[in-house]
């Protein structure tokens, strides 16, 4: 029997990738023109903001409990470690919380205090645990210990999306003159708030990329550039990346998801960092 993994749609994992690591996703929530969309299983469309206003949700409970008890059953009651979105950012770290609680002990979730590939890297970590034969505490630890170690930084081109999706939380002293400004973001437990302002988005992308060797350690790290909407800009990012950063095992390029694109807007560039230990 082997411990199931679930993630959410925010992880922005490759199908395939998910597949193959045997992770479940649970898919968050899009509502363009009154329509609600999931990700990961409905058809978005790419230019799914150009027609007004877009809001998001999270997993529900009740979808959370029919997802982990199915997840649950399929482990043979091995049991499930569920990794998601920063408790920050969703509600759904509340109805994680609410489904954990119905189904039992054999179900533990997991705050990755994080986004995008930020939680991915932890919910694949804790695939390759359970693959490889991980009880469900071995497979709960190492989710909680690559969370921990995991840091996500981002510039947008412009504040707005964040402003209206109220994602911004201490950043939000930019606002007013802030919108001509480019400022470097990063996830600090959990939440999105400012490091650094500049004046143009090359100064704001150099500064992304200091940020990223910052932290990035000496043993090794993986690396994912995330974009929305701006592919030759995340490429750009990734080259300056390979050349400052020698120690890089792994470097990735992946668009956003509907989701935290909806916040972040077009031409936003994030860097998930994973160091190795």
């Amino acid at each position: 029997m082997t411990i199931a993994v679930v993630t959410d749609s925010s992880a922005c994992l490759e199908p395939g990738a998910a597949r193959s690591a045997g992770i479940t996703i649970a898919p968050l929530h899009v509502f363009v023109g009154g329509v609600d969309l999931r990700e990961s299983v409905d058809d978005i469309p790419t230019d799914f903001a150009a027609g007004g206003p877009v809001t998001t949700a999270g997993s529900s409970p009740g979808e959370l409990v029919e997802l982990y008890g199915a997840a649950l059953e399929q482990s043979g009651g091995a049991g499930v470690v569920a990794v998601h979105i920063s408790s920050g950012l969703s509600s759904t770290w509340d109805g994680a919380r609410q489904a954990a609680a119905e189904l039992g002990d054999r179900v533990r979730v997991v705050d990755s205090a994080a986004v995008a590939m930020g939680l991915g890297y932890a919910a694949l970590s804790a695939a390759r645990v359970a693959a490889g034969g991980g009880t469900l505490d071995s497979v709960f630890a190492e989710a909680v210990a690559v969370s921990a170690r995991t840091r996500c930084f981002i510039v947008v081109d412009r504040l707005d999306h964040l402003r209206r999706g109220g994602r911004i939380g201490a950043a939000a002293a930019l606002l007013g003159t802030a919108l001509a400004m480019k400022p470097v973001l990063h996830l600090a437990d959990g939440k999105l708030v400012l490091k650094e302002k500049t004046r143009t988005s090359t100064k704001a992308l150099g500064k992304l990329v200091e940020a990223v060797a910052a932290v990035s350690g000496e043993s090794g790290v993986a690396l994912t550039v995330h974009h929305m909407q701006c592919e030759a800009r995340a490429a750009t990012v990734a080259s300056m990346l390979a050349d400052r950063i020698p120690q890089i095992v792994t470097l990735e390029t992946l668009p956003f998801g509907a989701v935290v694109g909806a916040h972040v807007g077009p031409g936003a560039v994030g860097v998930a960092v994973c160091p190795q230990v």
